[in-house]
């Protein structure tokens, strides 16, 4: 039997809005950067890139919490605001500075119940979790899940080619590289509880390891 979901309903409208506030954050935390931003020659070191990073794992959280009877709005906004202070903190902070952004938005921005905001703003929190996910709450779990599932499959094959652009090297690393992205979403993988993150991790994986066997059937000397 799934869990009863309650009240507050999120519309789509409300939705864009947590979009917007956050990308902007996001953006004023590199502007305000006095060394021109954190590894800005990385993509993914950017605005742009961590809100589409965001926008993945909303969508990835929406379908798992559906799927699992977990609060949909409950994790769905969790999941927006999950990396809001990611390009203004230390990596092992973040989290904590998120979920404080995540409170004062909803506070301050229409009439959310304090249960549904500490339950967001604890989600954030502990999206960085790192001992076994079920340890955490229902909704905390669907959004580490779609975390961990977001740089497998052919988003990080993707994400992994572009990167051996910015660090000089040659399509015959590409094996190498694509390795790296399968044995990346192993472990998530061997993280993920829920089946329906599981069903997604493996049908990720997947596509990796095609696209792998793609290369080492057209380019000479890979694989072997």
């Amino acid at each position: 039997m799934g869990v009863e979901i309650t009240e507050p309903e999120i519309s789509e409208a409300e939705y864009a809005e947590m979009e917007r506030f956050v990308y902007e954050y996001l953006a004023a935390s590199v502007e305000k950067e006095d060394d021109g931003g954190r590894m800005r020659w990385y993509p993914w070191h950017s605005a742009e890139y961590r809100h589409n990073h965001i926008l993945n794992v909303a969508d990835l959280a929406r379908e798992i919490a559906q799927k699992e009877g977990a609060d949909v709005d409950v994790t769905r906004t969790a999941a927006i605001f999950h990396d809001v202070a990611k390009l203004e903190t230390a990596q092992d902070r973040h989290a904590e500075a998120g979920a404080r952004v995540a409170r004062e938005f909803l506070r301050s921005r229409g009439d959310h119940p304090s249960s549904f905001i500490d339950q967001v703003s604890r989600a954030v929190e502990n999206h960085s979790y790192q001992g076994p996910v079920t340890d955490l709450p229902l909704e905390t779990q669907c959004l580490v899940e779609a975390d961990l599932l977001d740089k497998v499959g052919a988003n990080g094959t993707a994400l992994m080619l572009l990167r051996m652009g910015y660090e000089s090297r040659v399509h015959m690393d590409a094996d190498e590289m694509v390795t790296r992205v399968l044995e990346r979403g192993v472990d998530a993988a061997n993280r993920v509880e829920s089946e329906t993150a599981n069903d997604i991790a493996h049908r990720r994986l997947k596509r990796v390891k095609w696209f792998r066997e793609w290369l080492q059937d057209e380019i000479a000397g890979m694989g072997e």
